[in-house]
């Protein structure tokens, strides 16, 4: 990420220590993580400690600080989604993609994370991708529906 870019953002919120998570989060959604040289951005122009920073960035589940990929995978394994199966569509995830929850791909085309609720458990199994949610998958729709992602 281009350090003006970082500079765009932070002047965008009057560079006030207030809206530190709101810029956290705006360049995590320009950039799909938070490298460190952005971390110590902000940390200088809102003379915020960067320990205060990162000590924010590991707390929030919403942030990463390593690369994700253009893709997010998400598979519940909530109770609904569980007895009818997450754990055999979680496992055709993984064989397609070559990548376990919390890793992203080399090609960081996808990132995998596994979630306790999506909040749509009649239509379990669910996987959500990008923001777009799969209702009553199986192993064998997991194929077609990753291969629509490129």
């Amino acid at each position: 990420m281009e350090m003006d870019r970082v500079d765009q953002i932070i002047d965008k919120h009057e560079c006030e220590a207030s809206s530190l998570i709101q810029i956290l989060l705006d360049i995590q959604s320009e950039n799909r993580w938070l490298p460190k040289e952005a971390l110590e951005k902000v940390a200088e122009r809102l003379q915020v400690p960067l320990t205060r920073i990162q000590h924010i960035a590991t707390f929030y589940k919403a942030f990463s600080l390593v690369p994700k990929g253009r893709h997010g995978i998400h598979v519940c394994l909530g109770t609904a989604c569980h007895v009818r199966g997450a754990k055999r569509v979680l496992d055709a995830v993984k064989d397609l993609t070559n990548i376990k929850p919390g890793e992203t791909d080399l090609d960081l085309k996808f990132s995998l994370e596994t979630v306790n609720c999506l909040g749509c458990c009649a239509l379990g199994p669910v996987v959500e991708i990008d923001g777009k949610v799969y209702g009553n998958t199986a192993p064998a729709m997991i194929a077609d529906v990753i291969k629509n992602y490129d």
